[in-house]
């Protein structure tokens, strides 16, 4: 077999496991639905046809509008508030965070959806050391971005709940915030582990019981997912509860401004929501990985084809995620306008801006 076919073996070893293959579909086709391993290719049924030219069409407007746009606006979001770190609270230091994810993910983009762990249109090939480090940044990336949505309902609780007490100040923030990128990789080490044992399981009796990608994908989900998702769900309940008691607490001047729950239930939905079927994919594979039983071409091409699905789903919500912020959150434009008006002056003094400072007092 040629290193080509080898690399496209280890590829497939993502979703199908170590034995298929994954060759490319007919030219023009990024992606496809048909049998995996080239056989009955052009027989794809009509609708699906139809679906996978639409993911075709969505994947490259994403390319061409949302990269730019992600990379564009993850940057202003770090670059408004790194400015002015003295006007940052707690919600601004988790949007950070999801940005510098999503100025990786707007990275990542190209490369994994025009490379060859697409199942079909393939322009350009790398070797599979690069393939799995893209992985494990993409997953790196996901944690990040689910534990940052999920801390920042936890916080927004504690600072509705108790908001002189400092528990959800900047400080403890940007410290928990260094926790989660450091626990992101610890844990996206378990994709790295599985892909050395994959190569080494013949001459090392410790790795004989790695070989597969499916543990892998378990520990993703589990970590990835469902730890987070009960963690926004408990923390939701317990808004809800507050919300629906008036205390002399709510007058309170100190208290985060009330967009910060429409932002906070956005970003909510738009992460998880586009996050969902990414984690559900690697659930189904695990699924049919532990069935033990064969799977025939057409599940396996509706795996393929899901996968690619949720792949683009995932990139995009690091261009959504801070269109989101620049449209709720109220202190924004005063942020930007003090950021550009700054890089008018250069190392020259500004004058002090009074409705800037005032917005960020209030």
């Amino acid at each position: 077999m040629s290193a080509v076919g080898e690399d496209l073996r280890l590829l497939a070893g993502d979703v199908l496991g170590p034995d298929y293959i994954l060759n490319p579909s007919p030219a023009g086709a990024m992606w496809t639905c048909g049998l995996p391993n080239g056989t009955g290719r052009g027989e794809d049924p009509p609708l699906c046809q139809h679906f996978h030219l639409v993911l075709s069409v969505c994947s490259l407007l994403y390319l061409v509008v949302g990269v730019p746009v992600g990379l564009g606006y993850n940057a202003l979001l770090v670059l408004v508030n790194l400015q002015d770190q003295s006007s940052m609270t707690m919600p601004d230091v988790y949007f950070v965070n999801m940005a510098v994810a999503g100025l990786a993910l707007s990275a990542l983009a190209p490369a994994q959806l025009l490379g060859p762990s697409a199942s079909g249109w393939v322009l350009w090939g790398f070797g599979s050391e690069l393939h799995v480090t893209l992985l494990v940044l993409f997953n790196v990336c996901s944690l990040v971005s689910m534990y940052s949505t999920a801390l920042l309902s936890l916080d927004y609780y504690i600072e509705r709940a108790l908001p002189r007490t400092y528990m959800a100040s900047v400080y403890n923030t940007r410290h928990v915030c260094g926790f989660v990128w450091g626990g992101a990789l610890l844990t996206s080490f378990s994709s790295l582990l599985f892909y050395v044992c994959s190569h080494v399981a013949a001459r090392v009796v410790e790795c004989a019981q790695m070989r597969h990608t499916q543990a892998a994908d378990a520990i993703v989900v589990v970590v990835g997912y469902l730890v987070p998702g009960l963690a926004v769900l408990h923390a939701l309940v317990l808004i809800s509860r507050v919300r629906k008691e008036d205390t002399p607490l709510d007058r309170d001047s100190g208290r985060l401004d009330p967009s910060v729950h429409r932002l906070l239930v956005a970003t909510v939905c738009t992460q998880f929501g586009l996050w969902t079927p990414h984690y559900l994919t690697l659930l189904g594979h695990t699924a049919l990985a532990l069935r033990g039983k064969p799977v025939d071409g057409q599940q396996l091409g509706v795996l393929l084809f899901a996968k690619d699905v949720s792949r683009f789903l995932a990139f995009s919500s690091s261009s959504v995620t801070p269109l989101l912020y620049r449209c709720i959150d109220r202190s924004f434009p005063g942020k930007l306008r003090r950021l550009i008006k700054k890089v008018r002056c250069g190392r020259q003094s500004c004058p002090t801006d009074q409705a800037g400072l005032q917005q960020v007092l209030a």
